[in-house]
């Protein structure tokens, strides 16, 4: 779930993924999360063209936030790393180096294949 920011009342509002549906009813609007699909086979195009933009918007909000959880589990292999102290100096280097590099590829636009 992802914190979309403050409803009209002041109350902060989340966003959740589809398996979260259901929960919106619960807790008062505060959980938005995709769209129900009102037609499971035979949609109208007016209806499929609809749904797909109001699923795209909702997943733009929320990729921000899964971005940063999954950035910040990237590291969590380093937060237990019990070193030894007489190598800190070269565990804090190589920590420098690999942030170095992934900040530089993330300057750098991804090639089309």
């Amino acid at each position: 779930m992802a914190l979309a920011g403050r409803q009209q009342d002041g109350r902060p509002a989340f966003l959740a993924d589809a398996g979260y549906q259901g929960l919106g009813a619960q807790t008062g609007g505060r959980v938005v999360t995709p769209p129900h699909r009102n037609f499971k086979k035979n949609a109208p195009d007016w209806y499929e063209e609809m749904y797909e933009r109001q699923r795209k918007a909702h997943s733009s909000r929320r990729i921000r936030v899964e971005h940063g959880i999954a950035h910040l589990k990237n590291w969590r292999a380093l937060a237990s790393h019990l070193g030894r102290r007489e190598h800190i100096s070269d565990t804090v280097q190589a920590v420098a180096v690999l942030l170095s590099h992934q900040q530089t590829a993330d300057l750098i636009p991804a090639r089309q294949v």
